[in-house]
């Protein structure tokens, strides 16, 4: 787990759910970074980049609705994307950041577009192995997984289960790896059992057939236009296809593409490529 000292942070959704967020302190003359996570993830997925950059840097990672320490929705249909932009626009207000640096991984990439595409302003942006086309093969992946509520006796257990399902993803992973990645998804439940930390009922709205973004992403992509931004892709990636990522780099002037290399979907953000691409972001945005 995490060094980084941190104070916990709540703001309201529209529909008066109470929302949580981890809030590393940082230097008051510069934007704070927003880090969004994926699909089943939360504040603790942001770990590497709050022990990175804290400290210059303000830190604000987001559980979102039904994830971590954040309510789950009183209606599981408002799992969606535009649900999700509405709670962290009201995130941006309520916490008072002020053109803040977005970092997005997967679900949270997705989100940081249609945020920029409805007019939030951003001093910087990083979109971590997603972009405006969406393999099939990996969406099929993740409807097979989402949902399944497994529990495991201890933390050993958990981390094998997570190597034996995902070391196509991270193959060069030890297991002090996987125990460290199973903490960040993971939390001991009600009952003593270590279990994954999020309402199982997001899988309601993204498991049906055909399940996906409904919109063309390509002009929400184009809004990171004039401004720092970076695309990070997992050279394993089975979400995001390199011709989708070199596509990306065509369509978006300034874009920063970076693949990490030796890992799939997503890079996890401790890896020496994804934290130099992000410094050196930051240092334009700087």
């Amino acid at each position: 787990m995490s060094d980084a000292a941190y104070s916990t942070g709540t703001w309201e959704s529209g529909d008066g759910l109470t929302l949580h967020y981890r809030d590393y302190a940082g230097r008051d003359d510069r934007p704070a970074i927003l880090c969004i996570p994926g699909l089943t993830r939360n504040a603790r997925d942001f770990e590497p980049v709050a022990e990175a950059f804290a400290g210059e840097w303000r830190v604000v990672c987001a559980d979102l609705r039904g994830r971590g320490e954040s309510d789950y929705a009183k209606d599981p249909a408002s799992y969606t994307p535009a649900h999700y932009v509405e709670d962290v626009t009201a995130l941006i207000e309520q916490a008072r950041l002020e053109k803040p640096v977005a970092i997005g991984t997967s679900l949270g990439g997705i989100i940081t577009m249609l945020l920029a595409q409805s007019g939030t302003q951003f001093s910087g942006v990083v979109i971590n192995d997603i972009g405006p086309e969406i393999e099939e093969d990996g969406l099929e992946r993740i409807r097979d997984y989402v949902g399944q509520g497994r529990s495991f006796p201890t933390w050993m257990h958990a981390a094998w289960a997570m190597r034996d399902g995902s070391t196509h993803i991270y193959p060069d992973f030890q297991i002090e790896d996987w125990l460290r990645y199973a903490k960040r998804l993971m939390c001991v439940s009600g009952n003593g059992r270590i279990a994954f930390d999020y309402d199982m009922k997001i899988a309601v709205p993204f498991s049906q057939p055909g399940a996906g973004i409904a919109i063309d992403l390509w002009p929400a992509l184009a809004k990171l236009s004039g401004r720092p931004a970076l695309a990070l892709r997992g050279e394993l990636s089975d979400l995001l296809s390199d011709a989708t990522f070199r596509r990306m780099a065509d369509e978006v002037e300034g874009l920063e593409t970076v693949t990490v290399p030796g890992v799939g979907h997503a890079p996890t953000l401790e890896e020496p490529a994804a934290l130099e691409a992000i410094a050196r972001l930051l240092g334009r945005v700087a």
